[in-house]
This record gives C-alpha cells, sequence and structure tokens, in this order.
C-alpha cells in the first residue's frame, strides 16, 4: 500500500508542477489585460481570450520538454513499482 501511495503523491506533485505555473500566467495575463480593459473601457471578448492563449501557448513551447521529461519519469517510476504494488492488493 505504500508503494502506491507513493505514486500518487508523486502523479500529484507532477501535476502541480506541470499546471501552476501556467495557471499563475494566464492569471496574471488576465489581470493586467482586465486593467487595461478597465483603464480604456474597451470591452472586447477577444481580447482577453488571445493574449492568455498566445501565454499558454509560449509556456507549453518553452516547458514542454521538461513536462514530457517529468510525465516520462512518473511512468518509469509507476511501471517500476508495479510489482510491489500488485503484491500489496488483498
Amino acid at each position: 500500500m505504500d508503494a502506491l501511495a507513493g505514486i500518487i503523491r508523486e502523479t500529484l506533485i507532477v501535476a502541480a508542477v506541470l499546471c501552476f505555473p501556467v495557471l499563475f500566467v494566464a492569471t496574471g495575463i488576465g489581470t493586467l489585460v482586465a486593467v487595461l480593459q478597465a483603464a480604456t473601457q474597451v470591452q472586447e471578448q477577444t481580447l482577453t481570450l488571445l493574449p492568455k492563449m498566445l501565454a499558454v501557448g509560449a509556456m507549453i513551447a518553452l516547458f514542454g520538454a521538461f513536462g514530457l521529461g517529468l510525465c516520462g519519469s512518473l511512468f518509469t517510476d509507476a511501471i517500476r513499482m508495479l510489482p510491489q504494488i500488485v503484491r500489496a492488493a488483498p
């Protein structure tokens, strides 16, 4: 059971490492655009979506290899721990 708990814990950490930076960038860009829209009183919906999409796309392009490396490492760890997980099952 400890092996399964370890894999689940590692999976949650990898998910957080992959998601939180992208969410922070999207939130920051959204906030900046909202402040700009409030200052200029231009309420166009495409102005909020396009900068966030570009920023998230740039983050994925820059750090995608790192994320795939983390996912690959997690996969190999899960496969390596599979006999311990199966042995611990009742």
